[in-house]
């Protein structure tokens, strides 16, 4: 599947997004049970991405696809839906200026497990940027 130059401007929409998501999150889980808080979060994404899709055009029937794909956007789900549980619980108790960056970790995870189970190879420059990622995020969860 070739690449096309416009990953970067959304992979960049994406992080800013992400940015303030954590930040609104981080002041929303105040004062209420982290659980609670992302389920209200998945409920209203939910309810946007749904209709999105719909307004689109680009809705079809889920149970037309084929098994495989059903399984794996499920087993997708399932581990979102665990991030998201950890995340919550993570921005409750501790500071989201080191939370986000930390669940980041997920970049470093994401270059591994691309590289063992679907035989991506990232060059030796790509391998250099996510080892300095790592480097910061372990500086990032070291304690003073």
């Amino acid at each position: 599947m070739p690449s096309s130059p416009n990953w970067l401007v959304w992979a960049l929409l994406s992080a800013c997004f992400a940015a303030i998501t954590a930040v609104l999150a981080k002041v929303g889980v105040k004062g209420v049970d982290s659980d609670l808080a992302m389920a209200i979060r998945a409920a209203i994404v939910a309810i946007i991405a749904v209709p999105f899709v719909m307004v689109a055009g680009k809705w079809s029937n889920p149970l037309d696809l084929q098994p495989r794909t059903l399984v794996f956007l499920a087993l997708s789900a399932f581990a979102a839906g665990a991030s998201w549980v950890c995340y919550f619980r993570a921005l409750q108790i501790g500071e989201a200026f080191k939370v986000a960056p930390i669940d980041k970790f997920s970049v470093v995870l994401v270059a591994v497990f691309a590289f063992m189970f679907l035989g991506e190879r990232p060059s030796g420059r790509d391998w250099a940027g996510i080892g300095l990622i790592t480097t910061g995020l372990v500086l990032l969860a070291l304690r003073r």
